[in-house]
């Protein structure tokens, strides 16, 4: 009785039930909470305390900054069910709600654009950046171990870049395809596909695509790769769950990025979203996307690269209620 007093309590403030909805759409500062709401950051930081206090909202670090994201699944279901009854989603674009989206796109965007333009800067260069913390032949090496030896089937590379994962897969694959946002990334990729395609006969393409929302059918897929992508998403757990639906049963999604570290400077310099991700998290999202993880496979260097692989069992229905695509 006493947690559903609690609760209730830290619901019964409108800033605060504001509050919870933007965190469905993403993880925010305090000060883009405060940015988001046009209230001062102390003011906003009492009623962080107070979501926090009760289970609804959590405090994740990372380097210098502080996220805040939703808090409990199994508190908050129930609470949004609720909300989406009593205000469906039709309703809610009006007054304040219709604001504060309005001003979350705007830091969304904002975010979005510094990552485009940190990558049309540095397209000619980005095989040798993913070389500068760990060798990448040792990644490459590791994700041939992971993937073995036999046919991959239909094979997506989500966030191509160069498209060096498709020049090491597309020999085992049937078909396959390479997802980017960028065009000048796209430019690059092209010289290598067509070398892979006259060399092999394997059936590739570049598209361009947001990793949100892949223009492709689910269940389409048998092996999906993220290579030094998802660090860069506003929303990791919504990206996975994508790439989760283009899965067909029994198909795989390897994610290949670094473990947790405090590089601030990644961040700032490189457009970086994320400072690596935690075991922790990468399987509650995997689970999330309805897919049975393995033991992740970790490279040491200057920073850990680590590899983290699913597998769609069957078919699952994802858990996206509380997470929904940007």
């Amino acid at each position: 009785m006493d947690q559903a007093i609690t609760i209730f309590q830290a619901l019964s403030e409108p800033t605060r039930l504001r509050m919870l909805q933007l965190l469905r759409e993403m993880e925010l500062s305090v000060g883009e909470l405060a940015q988001v709401l046009g209230q001062s950051q102390p003011r906003v930081s009492r009623h962080v305390r107070i979501l926090v206090e009760s289970g609804l909202v959590c405090r994740r670090k990372e380097g210098s900054w502080v996220f805040l994201t939703l808090g409990s699944e199994e508190i908050l279901a129930p609470i949004f069910a609720a909300l989406d009854q009593w205000h469906p989603p039709a309703e809610q674009d009006k007054g304040d709600i219709l604001a504060d989206r309005q001003r979350l796109q705007a830091i969304r965007n904002l975010r979005v654009d510094a990552a485009q333009d940190w990558f049309e800067d540095h397209a000619a260069e980005w095989d040798a950046i993913r070389s500068l913390y760990v060798s990448e032949r040792d990644v490459e090496a590791a994700i041939l171990s992971l993937v073995g030896s036999a046919p991959l089937g239909q094979l997506v590379d989500i966030g191509t870049g160069t498209g060096r994962m498709l020049e090491l897969l597309a020999p085992q694959a049937e078909s396959a395809i390479g997802f980017d946002r960028s065009p000048s990334m796209l430019r690059l990729a092209r010289s290598k596909l067509e070398n892979v395609q006259t060399r092999l006969g394997t059936r590739a393409e570049l598209r361009q695509g947001d990793f949100y929302a892949l223009p492709l059918a689910n269940e389409a897929v048998d092996l999906a790769i993220m290579h030094q992508v998802l660090r860069y998403a506003q929303h990791p757990a919504s990206v996975l769950a994508e790439a989760a639906r283009l899965l067909a049963p029994g198909g795989r999604l390897l994610v290949v990025d670094f473990a947790t570290h405090n590089r601030e400077d990644l961040r700032t310099r490189d457009a970086h979203a994320s400072l690596g991700f935690s075991d922790q998290h990468m399987d509650e999202w995997f689970k999330q996307a309805g897919l049975k993880t393995t033991p992740p496979l970790a490279l040491e260097g200057e920073l850990t690269v680590k590899l983290w692989l699913g597998q769609l069992l069957s078919k699952t229905e994802s858990t996206k209620a509380l997470y929904p695509r940007e």
